[in-house]
């Protein structure tokens, strides 16, 4: 099992955890899983709600400009053709499903790789317990640079304590997600994963199956 130190809010270190190598061992990172699973949570993202419309669908342009021959122009049966202003559009988009599924199997591997990855490249830092006593954006940039976090980090809780998310809401490029809830999207697209000591615990009992 690898070990990583835990350090306090201030950055000093109290101690050190062991992470399962379940989770966190990987060796080998398989690229086709994270590629799959990033892959859909961002088509999953989508609604699917654009429209416009076609030729056929735009009101008017049923009558014909002009006549066929002898104008010198160029032929032109309506004006809601593509060409013209007001006109259809041409291969409009149409309300559409994006959503994709992968199996349960593939989502927890490519968790795997995502977390083994971070730990390889030593981007997880585990911070003792994260409080604070009122709403303060300037508590938690503060813990962050003692910590070392870098500007993009995601930190992982082990609950929702409002206090604490809310006061991290204002600062650009933080993001806060419980333990239970992690998806490899957020974990990949993170500089930094910044979990408390009791959310590594969370992660273990509920990815660790």
């Amino acid at each position: 099992m690898a070990n990583i130190k835990v350090v306090d809010m201030a950055g000093k270190e109290v101690g050190e955890i062991e992470l399962s190598d379940k989770i966190y061992g990987i060796e080998e990172i398989n690229r086709a899983v994270l590629h799959a699973s990033v892959r859909a949570y961002l088509l999953n993202q989508r609604q699917g709600t654009q429209s416009a419309l076609t030729r056929s669908e735009v009101s008017g342009g049923g009558k014909k400009p002009w006549r066929q021959k002898g104008t010198g122009r160029a032929r032109q049966g309506s004006t809601r053709s593509p060409q013209w202003t007001h006109g259809g559009v041409v291969f409009a988009p149409k309300p559409r499903e994006y959503r994709v599924t992968i199996n349960r199997k593939t989502r927890r591997a490519a968790l795997y790789n995502a977390l083994s990855s971070k730990l390889k490249a030593n981007e997880i830092i585990c911070v003792d317990s994260i409080t604070t006593e009122s709403y303060r954006t300037r508590t938690m940039v503060d813990m962050l640079k003692a910590v070392g976090a870098g500007k993009k980090s995601l930190v992982v809780l082990e609950g929702g304590d409002d206090m604490v998310v809310k006061s991290f809401a204002n600062i650009p490029g933080v993001k806060t997600v419980r333990a239970n809830m992690l998806n490899v999207y957020d974990v990949l697209n993170c500089n930094t994963f910044v979990m408390t000591k009791a959310a590594s615990a969370v992660i273990e009992e509920v990815y660790g199956k």
